[in-house]
């Protein structure tokens, strides 16, 4: 199993320096991740970093809290992928969720996808705030959506994927939608655990020890 080709390589952090954006890119290209996952303001950089290679660039937009109006996601989305991001990672509008407001949700979602067309949209739930009614719901709305994946966490919330949650949004998605799991998974174990129960990708920012422990336990 290539879990290298499951990976998001994560640098999400304010403080994250331009070398360390640089280094990220290094690794994603050393170990051939799938992605590299960035704010919007370093997916130029990343970009002139991954050149013409293969390794996909992502950016996160209305991140980390998915409180912003659509038309600013929607710009930052556009800006992000004409920098030369071929991923958008979105995060719904949790309060209007928690509102019921579901039709406010679906057209904020459905709005970006509209806007960026064929770009893979991924949408995150941040299921540390939300019931399980509440991520069946945002499930549907997502496919309603149209978008390409739903997503488990931010990474910066109180806590970040389950086993438990992925389950449940399998379960409502069927293969409607793919999965990212991300938050929290920090060993090739845990890993493989979340791509076992149908998880398309795992965004992580230890992709690079998750590698090094397959080979050392491949050489043991």
């Amino acid at each position: 199993m290539n879990l290298n080709r499951y990976i998001d390589h994560t640098l999400l952090s304010a403080s994250a320096t331009e070398a360390e954006i640089l280094q990220l890119c290094d690794e994603a290209l050393k170990y051939n991740f799938y992605s590299v996952c960035v704010n919007s303001s370093n997916v130029l950089l990343a970009k002139q970093a991954l050149g013409k290679s293969d390794v996909k660039i992502c950016s996160v937009i209305g991140f980390p809290l998915g409180a912003m109006s659509t038309e600013a996601k929607i710009f930052e989305a556009k800006h992000a992928i004409d920098q030369g991001a071929t991923e958008i990672d979105m995060v719904l509008n949790i309060g209007r969720l928690k509102s019921k407001n579901h039709l406010a949700v679906l057209k904020d979602i459905s709005k970006v996808k509209r806007a960026i067309g064929i770009t893979t949209l991924k949408v995150i739930f941040e299921i540390s705030e939300l019931s399980k009614n509440e991520i069946v719901k945002a499930c549907e709305i997502c496919i309603d959506a149209k978008a390409d994946f739903i997503k488990t966490s931010t990474g910066f919330s109180k806590s970040g994927a389950t086993l438990t949650a992925v389950k449940i949004m399998r379960k409502t998605v069927r293969d409607q939608l793919k999965i990212k799991a991300s938050g929290g998974i920090r060993d090739a174990a845990t890993a493989q655990k979340y791509i076992d129960i149908g998880v398309d990708r795992i965004g992580t920012s230890a992709g690079v020890a998750m590698m090094n422990e397959i080979t050392a336990k491949a050489a043991s």
